[in-house]
């Protein structure tokens, strides 16, 4: 696959995000945005593209067309501290009384903490004959953005798990530059969830090219997902299958699969393009029929505590059954990950 695609030079330096080494400028987290880079086509996968015509046959289990890999990242799992009263109001606004009594008890009553919703999800994903992958934070008490102690959720972990979930891990804010980090936070969820883990997503999709695989890879993920734009939707290495990173530094391959992000919830709507409902979804539809007509895997990545219009999961469940209308292979990163080094990678 390597030695085809560099035989294109434009879509080698895509593939391997040549123009992310030695950036003079990132933003505010540190990240390469896709508003500096020069490639525009974001929403057609062009080096997938490539390969297909060039011999790529990915095929996926029950003879499915293309693969959807749910995500989740619990950033938290306790509402904000303005919730109660902010929450309350807009229930009373849109005249659900009901809520607006529970919100005020939503940080102390799990009942009513529409952030402790993992078996909810479990559900709604089993109902379309779905899995998907959760990655928790480990974070310690003094570290930024720390929501929760790992050590509480060992029951939700092992419903998770036990129920053919997965459970990964969700990076810190420097644990994506940091193989001491990476190490320590991995080993503290093993050892709450009581088993090893493969799949790694970053906080905040902070991420190095291609610094970031060669840590992970020595931490010992077998794959990552956490390449895909926070400004935007869509293909960021023109890939919309897992692929094998190449370290244009080093010359050689990087020893994990990388199932690059193309869609966060928080990337279409409020926090970066901004679009209403309506637009979120045409884009989303085309995203995922991009994906469909080039044999693809998509990954969606929708956080437990996005709420849309007051409904916490309303808009996920219209994307799961978007998909499962197509009859796609919807499951976790472990799942593809297996299958793709099992049925795919040996024909490469």
């Amino acid at each position: 696959m390597f030695e085809k695609l560099k035989e294109n030079e434009e879509l080698w330096d895509l593939f391997t995000r040549k123009e992310e080494y030695n950036l003079a400028f990132r933003d505010r987290y540190e990240r390469f945005p896709y508003y500096l880079s020069s490639h525009r086509n974001i929403f057609e996968p062009r080096v997938s593209r490539f390969l297909l015509e060039n011999g790529l046959r990915p095929q996926y289990p029950d003879g499915k067309k293309f693969a959807v890999c749910l995500t989740h990242d619990i950033d938290g799992v306790y509402p904000e501290k303005l919730y109660p009263l902010i929450g309350s109001i807009k229930a009373l606004a849109r005249g659900n009384l009901t809520e607006a009594m529970k919100t005020p008890f939503s940080r102390v009553n799990r009942k009513w903490n529409p952030c402790w919703n993992f078996r909810e999800i479990v559900k709604l994903e089993a109902k379309y004959d779905a899995k998907s992958s959760f990655y928790f934070l480990a974070l310690n008490p003094e570290e930024m953005d720390f929501n929760y102690n790992i050590k509480d959720l060992e029951s939700e972990l092992g419903f998770i798990s036990d129920s053919g979930w997965e459970v990964g891990l969700h990076g810190g804010h420097d644990s994506y530059n940091s193989l001491e980090d990476i190490k320590e936070k991995k080993s503290r969820l093993e050892e709450v969830l009581g088993k090893r883990i493969i799949g790694y997503r970053n906080h905040f999709l902070r991420f190095s090219v291609p610094d970031t695989w060669e840590l992970l890879s020595k931490a010992g993920f077998k794959y990552d997902t956490t390449l895909g734009y926070a400004d935007c939707a869509g293909f960021r290495n023109g890939m919309c299958h897992p692929f094998r990173p190449f370290n244009l530094n080093e010359g050689h391959p990087i020893d994990i699969m990388e199932i690059p992000l193309t869609i966060m919830d928080r990337s279409l709507l409020r926090d970066y393009m901004r679009l209403d409902v309506k637009k979120a979804w045409e884009c989303t539809k085309h995203l995922i029929n991009t994906v469909e007509k080039y044999n693809g895997v998509i990954t969606i990545l929708w956080h437990n505590n996005t709420c849309i219009e007051g409904e916490n999961l309303k808009y996920y469940e219209k994307v799961l059954e978007y998909c499962a209308g197509k009859n796609a292979w919807i499951t976790s990163g472990e799942e593809i990950y297996n299958w793709w080094t099992s049925q795919i990678e040996p024909g490469i």
